[in-house]
């Protein structure tokens, strides 16, 4: 017996090719220029570029040059490369979702008829609230991350997904506080080495 979720056995379907059928290694981005499957490498130059974007995304490619101790050409070429592969956020990631009248945040687990799984999806990307979907290992088919003005919104949210095509049953989890923030910088650290000199890392 197939134990794997729904969403999974799903996905596994629609990756599926006919025969003789070539198979390509690259996705699209959310600004359709094609992405690469496997991790990009990042080097040190990569990493301290992506550190001072992370502490600053308004810098200019000058001050980054200047920050980090590049020619700007070399910086430009890097964040060129950085948007053709999707290594950088989009900066709607950075909106606070408070500041847009929806303080209330949760976490809405799905399960789902496997025969409409895409109806599904397609379902929960109709709902503005919806900011995130993400399928999971385990019983849970999908776990939907929400934002709402208050309990009776986030009542009126929960509906709208459960009334989607292919959602069997819901359950939601509101977060009452964030204690770690999303953060990405000590990350981007392990990779650099400290007391190596600005001429080093140029290029």
């Amino acid at each position: 017996m197939d134990r794997r979720s729904p969403a999974r056995r799903g996905a596994a379907r629609q990756t599926d090719t006919a025969p003789g059928t070539a198979t390509t290694s690259a996705t699209a981005t959310s600004s359709g220029s094609p992405r690469p499957t496997s991790p990009p490498q990042l080097d040190e130059t990569d990493r301290l570029l992506l550190l001072a974007l992370d502490e600053d995304p308004r810098m200019t490619t000058m001050a980054l040059a200047q920050r980090c101790g590049l020619a700007r050409g070399t910086v430009h070429a890097r964040l060129e490369r950085f948007r053709e592969r999707g290594i950088l956020r989009l900066n709607s990631a950075r909106v606070d979702p408070a500041t847009l009248g929806r303080p209330m945040s949760a976490m809405v687990a799905v399960e789902l008829d496997q025969h409409d799984i895409s109806g599904a999806i397609d379902g929960l990307a109709q709902i503005p609230e919806v900011l995130e979907c993400f399928a999971p290992a385990g019983e849970t088919d999908l776990l939907v991350r929400v934002v709402a003005r208050d309990p009776d919104d986030l009542y009126r949210v929960s509906e709208e997904i459960r009334l989607c095509p292919g959602v069997t049953r819901t359950r939601t989890s509101v977060y009452l506080r964030r204690v770690i923030p999303y953060r990405i910088d000590p990350l981007l650290r392990e990779g650099i080495d400290e007391p190596t000199s600005a001429r080093d890392r140029r290029g």
